[in-house]
């Protein structure tokens, strides 16, 4: 039985910008505020050239604006350049109208930068849902060919607990399909096993046996994400977040490089774009798992 090819991606956004800190850092002020992006980018590309992997970096498209010399090299190395939306706001809080407005200035945006066709989108903070099923109507009107912005999971940030945990498809009669981050099951459960802060907190042989688990037994890909902050331990620290959200932000920074360099050596890994066109070939239509 040959292993599958893993989908390997990066979510493209500065320390500022995340989900955690939205209620202590204003958008009005991220201009103010040291960008730490494209260095951090820049060495997350020399891991992928080391390992010889290729991966999608989903990019917001206020950091392909302020950036399009990086976004150009992450193409010119052979990465898929996708998009992660304009600004990071939640798909929910936008609405049908603003959502297409959001998605149609940061894809244009980001293939005027990179010189591709931006052919992936991700929902910021996995925030496509069960409020929000109009968002692969619009996705799908605008040419997108697959989506990897589904976490079914049951989380305090995110999730969609009840959709399917691999590829499928949103819209009976359109070839758009939705990848997606890959869960593991134990005891009957579901449990997070695609990265980000999962990743950095617990120790390296969960997501081991997480992968595993996917690739051999389900006998499908794995989908794994991460930041470029992730692999920054000297960022500025924000003063008044909640506890929670300064755990999850901080904890185990200065291992992130380590870890990920262990697992790209250990595993076999693709564009997320590549994955998606073998999962088309056996992605169903919308069907909920228990």
């Amino acid at each position: 039985m040959s292993v599958p090819i893993n989908g390997l991606s990066v979510d493209v956004e500065d320390w500022f910008q995340v989900g955690a800190f939205e209620k202590v850092i204003d958008r009005e002020n991220w201009n103010s505020l040291a960008t730490r992006v494209e260095r951090n980018c820049d060495e997350i590309l020399r891991l992928f050239a080391d390992a010889g992997v290729k991966g999608t970096f989903f990019t917001l498209g206020w950091v392909a604006e302020r950036n399009p010399a990086l976004m150009w090299r992450i193409a010119e190395e052979g990465h898929e350049v996708a998009s992660h939306g304009w600004d990071h706001e939640r798909v929910f809080r936008l609405g049908r109208k603003a959502f297409a407005a959001d998605i149609d200035r940061a894809r244009k945006v980001i293939e005027d930068a990179s010189g591709q066709t931006v052919k992936g989108y991700r929902a910021p903070s996995f925030s496509i849902d069960a409020r929000t099923p109009w968002a692969f109507e619009v996705l799908a009107e605008q040419g997108y060919a697959y989506s990897s912005s589904v976490a079914p999971i049951a989380h305090d940030h995110y999730g969609w607990r009840e959709a399917p945990r691999f590829a499928f498809r949103p819209i009976a009669d359109a070839e758009l399909i939705e990848i997606p981050v890959t869960t593991a099951r134990f005891a009957g459960r579901r449990l997070a096993a695609g990265g980000g802060g999962f990743f950095r907190v617990l120790p390296y042989g969960f997501s081991r046996w997480a992968i595993r688990q996917v690739n051999r037994d389900d006998r499908r890909p794995a989908v794994f994400y991460f930041h470029p902050w992730e692999i920054d331990p000297g960022q500025p620290r924000v003063e008044g977040a909640p506890l929670r959200s300064r755990f999850r932000h901080y904890t185990n920074l200065s291992v992130m490089a380590d870890k990920l360099e262990r697992l790209v050596g250990e595993f076999r890994w693709g564009r997320m774009d590549e994955l998606a066109a073998r999962e088309a070939l056996r992605a169903e239509p919308l069907a909920f798992a228990a």
